[in-house]
């Protein structure tokens, strides 16, 4: 237990992110593996409000990088590490501008880049706007709470005080994608169909989100509760009002809207903060950070 402990205090990042894609990847097995993926193993995942990922999926998600983070936290930095940690989950406090900034932003710069690809276009209807509300909370949630307190509220302030702000969030978002790749295999990913160029724009895509997510997350003074707004605000508009106000858009397209929306976001805030992306190097560190 203690040469376990002291090898996760000497790498907590690398423990964090071997720890994040095996415990996830183990438990998404099961679904890649079934009908509802390779079909290989004469196993159906029951559909759960219209879909099978909530027990395909979710699962792996919560074991991946939310109990990953907790467990490297408390091993490498104990009680003060897991205040500082759960301290961002818990920064709720800050203007309302953000709030109102990412809730209708994100759905916003979804509709505009969404127009040209579809030739029929409807507003969102009362009955839509409250669906859109249910769904934001449900993803809160499932997605947010199982993702973001390992990707941003731990493995970003690892990252960017070793690699700088933009390459440190390079980095996480292209692992970040990988993360998803089994699920490519499965019905999330829309396997048997899936296109290698759909896994390409995935990537790219999720390292462009985390380029705007680490400039509201430092922005912010590290809110994490702004950062899964963000995050859920992408998959809820997708999932929930992208279909139901174009209608007439190719499902194949989804990837390649976010990619352009998100990554004329990104090129936006790469010229306006010259790359730092509202980052300031801390005077003294709590915990060795650069640590990989």
């Amino acid at each position: 237990m203690n040469n376990g402990r002291g090898l996760v205090g000497r790498y907590p990042l690398t423990s964090f992110f071997v720890l994040a894609f095996g415990l996830s990847w183990l438990a998404w097995t099961p679904y890649v593996l079934s009908e509802n993926g390779l079909g290989l193993v004469p196993l159906h995942f029951p559909v759960i409000a219209g879909s099978t990922q909530l027990l395909g999926v979710l699962p792996g998600a919560y074991l991946g990088p939310i109990l990953s983070a907790f467990l490297v936290t408390a091993l490498a930095y104990g009680r003060p590490g897991l205040r500082q940690w759960l301290g961002r989950f818990l920064k709720w406090r800050v203007s309302w501008r953000w709030y109102l900034s990412v809730l209708l932003g994100v759905p916003i710069a979804l509709a505009l880049t969404s127009i040209p690809f579809s030739a029929e276009r409807h507003l969102p209807t009362a009955s839509l706007l409250g669906a859109y509300a249910v769904g934001l909370v449900f993803q809160m949630i499932t997605t947010g709470l199982a993702e973001e307190p390992g990707w941003r509220d731990f493995a970003l302030p690892h990252l960017q005080p070793r690699f700088g702000a933009l390459r440190g969030t390079i980095l996480l978002g292209v692992l970040w994608g990988c993360w998803h790749l089994p699920l490519f295999l499965t019905e999330w990913g829309g396997w048997p169909e899936v296109r290698p160029l759909k896994v390409v724009e995935f990537l790219v895509s999720c390292a462009a989100i985390s380029i705007v997510m680490t400039w509201v997350f430092n922005r912010t003074k590290e809110s994490l509760p702004i950062a899964m707004i963000l995050h859920t605000s992408v998959n809820n508009f997708m999932s929930v009002a992208w279909l139901a106000m174009f209608p007439a858009v190719r499902a194949d397209d989804s990837m390649l809207i976010l990619l352009i929306a998100f990554s004329a976001a990104a090129i936006i805030l790469l010229v306006t903060t010259r790359g730092r992306l509202g980052y300031r190097a801390p005077a003294t560190r709590e915990h060795e950070l650069a640590a990989v």
